[in-house]
């Protein structure tokens, strides 16, 4: 049934792949039409924030002193802005991706009920749309670690983390976005969550470095996986194999949200005009 499925969902974006990539641009655009700088904001937003985290805990708390991480068998420490940096690129588009690609249908239900638009490319193009600043941060971040750390063999790390991380919120947004069609109740309950997530991943904190139970629990929340595999590419110098319980429990809930995804896409989407 879930190949059934997922035959449809290639099938509606079999011949619209050059629209898509224009509707990701044209997204893109929208987002920031209007404001005096324009696509500016996609860096000048994230850039305060993160002064404003690196402020409140360098300066505020001060909190000051290095991050320390046990990496093959011995402790090395780390500045915290360099950490925090590292960290908070993936989260930014991982939050994007969580709240606004559950609004992604609802905030965009002229293609559903004035055009003949497949409905699941609109998730894709707006995920690809947010995968541009994304791209873009990521390149600054670089440049900085380059200059401070130094370039490794082990960035190229960053080319699986960050395909795995659209494809896990990609899949995400079929069930979120499609549910939150229906209610908007739901809508607010994830950005009620998000705003509460950020303190329970390890953006600004090590999370290997926490007791237990902890330490385990933390395995199995996805976004603290990219945020340690970022980590591991630019900053750990650590494969991504090498702490394979992590690893294991992320792929078995890649292929979980997949085929909830891909069902509960196809199980919503023809009532969804009626809705919208």
């Amino acid at each position: 049934m879930i190949i059934v499925f997922l035959r449809d969902i290639i099938k509606e974006h079999k011949g619209f792949g050059k629209q898509i990539f224009v509707l990701a641009k044209t997204e893109l655009k929208r987002t920031y039409q209007g404001a005096a700088i324009g696509p500016l904001w996609a860096i000048v937003k994230p850039a305060f924030q993160l002064f404003v985290y690196w402020f409140a805990f360098s300066i505020g708390l001060k909190i000051a002193h290095p991050i320390k991480v046990e990496l093959h068998g011995h402790i090395e420490k780390f500045e915290r802005f360099p950490f925090m940096l590292v960290g908070l690129i993936p989260w930014f588009f991982i939050q994007e991706s969580i709240i606004k690609g559950a609004k992604d249908i609802r905030s965009h239900r002229q293609y559903v009920t004035k055009i003949n638009f497949p409905v699941s490319t609109i998730m894709t193009f707006n995920s690809i749309s947010r995968l541009y600043v994304h791209l873009l941060l990521s390149v600054l971040m670089y440049i900085f670690i380059a200059f401070t750390s130094g370039v490794s063999w082990y960035n190229l790390q960053f080319f699986l983390y960050m395909p795995l991380m659209f494809l896990f919120f990609l899949f995400l947004s079929w069930s979120t976005a499609p549910m939150c069609a229906f209610s908007p109740d739901l809508e607010n309950a994830i950005v009620s969550v998000m705003a509460g997530m950020f303190w329970l991943t390890g953006v600004i904190y090590n999370s290997y470095d926490l007791p237990e139970p902890l330490k385990t629990i933390m395995l199995f929340n996805p976004i603290n996986f990219f945020v340690n595999g970022y980590r591991n590419a630019f900053l750990y110098n650590r494969m991504f194999f090498e702490y394979k319980t992590e690893l294991v429990i992320f792929l078995s809930e890649f292929i979980f949200l997949f085929i909830v995804g891909v069902f509960n896409y196809n199980r919503l989407r023809k009532k969804i005009p009626d809705v919208l």
